[in-house]
């Protein structure tokens, strides 16, 4: 499913269209694609909320399939090993930022379904030092939404510094949130959603939400921390308003409508604003492990690959509960 032109959802931006198969590179895989998660990224990429790279493009960026070709000089997988490749493709290596640690800041980063087509696809490239090992315990579609929606979130989750037994906030209650939810009680804290679909909510309540209410609502507590996931800029006066002395607000969307003009006493007493860029490979890891030991559940809605224009209409549109996942191979 190609992108030629940023257009909205509504009209269908996405077409149909045979492309050649490619054959690795040195280092490479080539990955026949069975699963591939949708996300809000797509959702701006195909509507041209950024800037893109490369044009034509094949979105997508949340792939599980299993290696079918390796080139040359590969050494960390085998033809029929399952795979995830996730939004991060290629960082340089040698800019300040991955220097540090902090690959997900590389001057020179690319990213899959952006810069490099990605998983709307039945076959897609990745070395094979930006593909990760699948835990067994998951199925290729309930696999996933973990490759964006769940590193992000858990990025964002970690990035908010909350900590055992305190209060977070989730605003906007989608493919993240749903699994942040199911990571903050495993670790012991207390969660509070602010959404306004009536479906989402009875999903969080579902999840162990201990409130949920909408975002000009006051819950029952302060929070230690709080993640605004839905991309409305008007959510972080809101999110500032319940949040506690010395805590952390994490914005995890890759693009936001603007943000108002703050009153300075939301964000005094050393409240803190932080965006959440991309993520790490070891983010990746880590959360993969954590997914399996804490036998994280994705809730997803199926569709498949032809329907893509009409998945991204419903993502646009807050009619997917939990996560859509593009199913391209059985």
């Amino acid at each position: 499913m190609v992108l030629e032109k940023p257009r909205p959802a509504e009209e269908s931006p996405l077409a149909q269209r045979e492309i050649p198969t490619q054959s690795p590179g040195v280092h490479e895989l080539r990955v026949r694609v069975h699963c591939c998660g949708v996300c809000h990224t797509d959702l701006h990429t195909v509507e041209g909320d950024l800037p893109l790279p490369k044009l034509p493009v094949m979105p997508g960026h949340q792939i599980v399939g299993v290696v079918d070709a390796i080139g040359s000089g590969v050494r960390q997988f085998k033809e029929g090993d399952r795979v995830g490749i996730p939004w991060l493709y290629s960082t340089d290596g040698t800019c300040k930022y991955c220097i540090q640690g902090l690959e997900n800041l590389c001057d020179n980063g690319r990213f899959t379904g952006y810069h490099v087509n990605g998983g709307y696809a039945e076959a897609t490239i990745v070395s094979e030092d930006f593909a990760h090992p699948m835990p067994k315990s998951f199925s290729d579609e309930n696999a996933a939404p973990l490759l964006c929606a769940g590193i992000i979130g858990y990025r964002s989750y970690r990035l908010s510094n909350i900590r055992r037994g305190q209060c977070l906030g989730l605003f906007g209650f989608g493919a993240s949130a749903h699994l942040v939810i199911q990571l903050a009680r495993y670790e012991g804290c207390e969660v509070y959603v602010f959404t306004r679909t009536a479906a989402h909510r009875e999903l969080a309540k579902r999840l162990g939400a201990a409130w949920v209410g909408g975002a000009d609502e006051n819950p029952p507590v302060q929070l230690d921390a709080a993640i605004i996931f839905a991309p409305a800029g008007s959510l972080v006066r809101e999110a500032l308003r319940v949040l506690g002395k010395g805590g952390t607000l994490a914005l995890a969307g890759i693009t936001m409508s603007p943000i108002p003009e703050l009153d300075y006493s939301l964000l005094y007493h050393e409240r803190i604003i932080r965006s959440v860029a991309n993520s790490t490979r070891q983010d990746c890891r880590e959360f993969l492990q954590l997914a399996a030991e804490a036998n994280l559940k994705t809730e997803i809605q199926i569709y498949a690959l032809e329907k893509a224009n009409e998945a991204l209409q419903d993502l646009k549109h807050s009619r997917i509960e939990g996560a859509g996942v593009l199913k391209v191979a059985t």
